[in-house]
């Protein structure tokens, strides 16, 4: 049938065509932006955070004195220490509400000294005496995201923040509110195939490792295919194995992760196929630097769900988004999901992928990760058995 409206048909075409490049564009600049504000909070830069009250943000664990310095020069108010409500139960030994995921703390002095954040952030290091904390208040409402931001940068999350001066604003990087909560599901949705190569393995010699990066053009995702598991019939082997480097590369002796990545590559090719997705969430996602730090804590006797608490990290922060991204983008969307942790499953059922059964992984104790592993069953709810 001819199209009675030319002309009418083609702006409206024009305009939709338009309005999808801007949709594109600006969560283009809202990734970028975020990725920006990242590096300066790893460097000790404070950084704007923007919304109906701006604030300035200084990371605890990377401020400096020159760091503090420039924070003092732009904020036009009081600044306050936003602590991890688990972190600050500890931190300022005081009872915390219960439900309270984000503390913020008075100062007696208008900047506090360097040390005393430094510790106020880390539980490794030598505790100070808290005579700059004058007391609790009420958070800001941007604190959610100002804890956030933090982790994102895979620092410890405790962050100093104040109101911005508003002639302030035009030295320092910024970032909107609700940029940084969208974040994760923003990278995770912006993943694509960027290389892909046969990579023969000593136990798996028809190989294929596909590597995956996001919009922030951060650390890349791997996702290691063996034999043809995108052809084959039915749900594939898969596994979702989150980095490791103290395990994988070094053997450690602390976890089991090095032998469930072995074991899973030596079981795909016993079947012929597999997919075991390589995800770069060192540390259930709060990096190598604080791992290091929960294993501290460990050896002082905490389990690994405390420790991570400890540290102001929830138990479990990785995102498994990723993963089903992945595999929505090798044309799976079916898996037999090999691994002891139901929460996986929920995780990737929740994304859109299938989930036709579990496939046991357990690892035997070896005499050094027997806690470790009683955790693991005790308070993850993994199926050891």
């Amino acid at each position: 049938m001819t199209d009675p409206f030319p002309r009418l048909s083609a702006a409206l075409a024009g305009d939709a065509a338009s309005s999808a490049f801007d949709t594109g564009r600006a969560e283009k600049l809202a990734v970028r932006a975020v990725h920006r504000v990242l590096g300066e909070l790893r460097r000790g830069t404070p950084v704007v955070l923007q919304g109906p009250s701006p604030l300035v943000l200084l990371a605890a664990e990377t401020a400096g004195g020159e760091g503090l310095a420039e924070f003092a020069g732009c904020i036009d108010g009081p600044a306050l220490i936003l602590l991890a409500g688990s972190r600050a139960a500890a931190a300022l030994r005081r009872p915390i509400a219960s439900g309270a995921h984000i503390v913020a703390a008075r100062l007696r002095t208008a900047i506090p000294h360097v040390a005393m954040l430094h510790g106020l952030a880390d539980p490794i290091l030598a505790q100070l005496p808290l005579d700059e904390i004058a007391g609790l208040a009420e958070a800001p409402a941007a604190a959610v995201a100002a804890i956030a931001l933090a982790k994102l940068a895979r620092l410890l999350p405790a962050v100093l923040a104040a109101p911005l001066k508003p002639s302030a604003a035009a030295g320092l990087l910024a970032v909107a509110e609700a940029d940084v909560l969208a974040y994760p599901t923003s990278i995770a949705a912006s993943l694509t195939r960027v290389a892909e190569a046969s990579v023969p393995l000593e136990g798996a010699r028809d190989t294929r490792i596909v590597a995956f990066r996001a919009a922030d053009a951060g650390v890349e995702h791997l996702a290691i295919l063996i034999g043809r598991p995108e052809q084959a019939e039915g749900a594939p082997l898969t596994r979702i194995h989150s980095e490791c480097f103290t395990g994988d590369l070094l053997g450690s002796l602390r976890c089991d992760c090095g032998p469930q990545l072995r074991q899973a590559i030596d079981r795909m090719e016993q079947e012929g196929t597999g997919i075991l997705l390589y995800l770069a969430q060192e540390g259930r996602g709060i990096g190598i630097a604080s791992k290091l730090r929960a294993y501290t804590l460990q050896d002082q006797g905490a389990d690994t769900a405390d420790a991570n608490q400890a540290l102001g990290w929830q138990a479990d922060e990785r995102n498994f988004l990723i993963a089903a991204r992945m595999l929505q983008e090798l044309g799976v969307s079916r898996v037999r999901l090999l691994t002891n942790n139901p929460d996986k499953i929920a995780a990737l059922e929740a994304c859109g992928i299938t989930v036709q059964r579990r496939e046991a992984h357990a690892i035997p104790a070896n005499g050094v990760n027997d806690f470790y592993l009683a955790t693991k069953a005790a308070r993850f709810g993994h199926l050891l058995g």
